[in-house]
């Protein structure tokens, strides 16, 4: 009964403290602006099935592709194991499901299989990240933290199969036993082989089955609660992040209502544009971009995808998409902390441009769109460039001279050059 209670006790402590910090999230990401991606939705219950439970673009790396499915797929469906343990734990039974026989031993052997895969599948993570070291995963937005973060979650899982395998070894000869509530159910192709490796006696067995039991189900809530503070949120956050993903044309840029009207009224004297409220141009903070945008910052997994076919990047300039991504989420997170701290309305001095985004950075971009076609899930780094140089430009009129002069040309001369229009086909005269 004792330790009925204290599982129940800490469950609940474990969702609450999720909840909580789930809600501070929540709120954060409606500190941006409102965007409509309520249309088409149809394909975006295609978009979402194909891209994040389907994982279709996590195969243009085949390698990397099927070892995070061994994790994907490993994590889904085992937590199906997690839905006994908590029975169990509830209502201090052994093994609930036991009862469905040949069933049973299917699911248990599969949850082995699967398990043993993720094993080794963040293994060969590890090695990539901390041996090999690819050069994707050796940027300078990924010293610290970050690297931290990734490995963390690797040895967390890594930890969290072996102890999952070995309550499986140490049950299965407890059962040979015949021990006292240890019932005979399952199939354990994986871990019979870690018997030989365990004590004999039903005292030291018992011991490891119920450590193991408690590290498991202690570790997965301890793992639920990291969540909010680590990239790995792409496991909740994928799924709603495709679905609101943008359906248009990639490189189709927004008009600004403000802007439009304006051009309407000039040229129809007769349009009256309706009242609106005083805006900012583009983004100099984060609770100047969209919603969607914010919720792409805490989607982000890091993993590189989009810098590394970055051609700005790949020439040696400073822009990195996945530091923009990591940006957007730590200026969000401070911008939280300081509402905790101080309530709504507080001003810090502090903005994502300058302070975390650079303007050498945002520059950089080519608009060519090649991060948001090899993000695995959809995430849109050139949205939020696009607003943070909306505002340099339009509000402070700060831009690289080519720039400018790019502008200014098209102002005056209807095109980028710096020709008059009637001397646009000069070239056609010449011999």
């Amino acid at each position: 009964m004792v330790s009925q209670i204290l599982f129940i006790a800490i469950t609940v402590a474990a969702i609450a403290l999720f909840s909580f910090n789930l809600k501070k999230v929540i709120r954060n990401i409606r500190l941006g602006k409102d965007v409509n991606r309520s249309d088409q939705p149809a394909k975006r219950w295609l978009t979402m099935i194909k891209i994040a439970l389907g994982q279709t673009k996590m195969f243009f790396r085949p390698v990397p592709a099927v070892l995070h499915l061994f994790v994907y797929v490993g994590f889904v469906i085992i937590n199906l194991e997690v839905l006994e343990i908590m029975i169990d734990g509830i209502f201090g039974t052994h093994r609930i499901f036991g009862g469905l026989g040949s069933v049973y031993n299917f699911l248990i052997g599969s949850f082995e299989l699967l398990a043993l895969s993720v094993w080794v599948a963040c293994a060969i993570f590890l090695i990539r990240r901390n041996v090999i070291k690819l050069k994707r995963f050796m940027a300078r937005e990924l010293k610290g933290w970050p690297k931290s973060d990734a490995n963390y979650i690797l040895i967390t899982e890594i930890l969290l199969m072996s102890a999952f395998l070995l309550m499986n070894a140490a049950d299965a000869k407890l059962q040979a036993m015949g021990a006292h509530h240890y019932i005979t159910a399952g199939a354990f192709p994986v871990s019979q082989y870690l018997g030989g490796l365990l004590p004999d006696t039903e005292s030291s067995l018992i011991v490891i089955e119920r450590a193991c039991w408690w590290f498991h189900i202690v570790g997965i809530f301890a793992f639920l609660n990291y969540l909010p503070y680590s990239k790995h949120f792409h496991i909740l956050f994928a799924f709603p992040n495709t679905y609101f993903a943008n359906l248009e044309p990639k490189g189709e840029f927004t008009n600004m209502q403000s802007v439009t009207n304006e051009v309407k009224a000039m040229l129809d004297p007769s349009f009256t544009p309706p009242e609106a409220e005083a805006g900012r141009f583009g983004a100099k903070d984060v609770n100047d971009l969209s919603w969607v945008n914010l919720m792409n910052a805490y989607t982000c997994t890091e993993c590189g995808r989009c810098t590394a076919v970055c051609p700005a990047n790949l020439t040696g300039k400073l822009l990195s998409p996945r530091k923009i991504m990591m940006d957007t989420r730590d200026r969000l997170e401070e911008v939280g902390k300081n509402i905790d701290k101080h309530g709504v309305g507080f001003d810090d001095g502090k903005a994502l441009i300058d302070d975390y985004i650079l303007r050498e950075e945002i520059w950089a971009c080519t608009s060519c769109n090649a991060c948001t076609q090899a993000c695995p899930i959809n995430i849109d780094p050139l949205a939020i460039i696009t607003e943070v140089r909306r505002y340099a430009v339009m509000e402070e009129s700060q831009a690289p001279s080519s720039i400018s002069a790019m502008l200014g040309n098209i102002e005056n001369n209807g095109a980028p050059w710096k020709y008059s229009p009637a001397d646009r086909f000069n070239w056609a005269k010449q011999d």
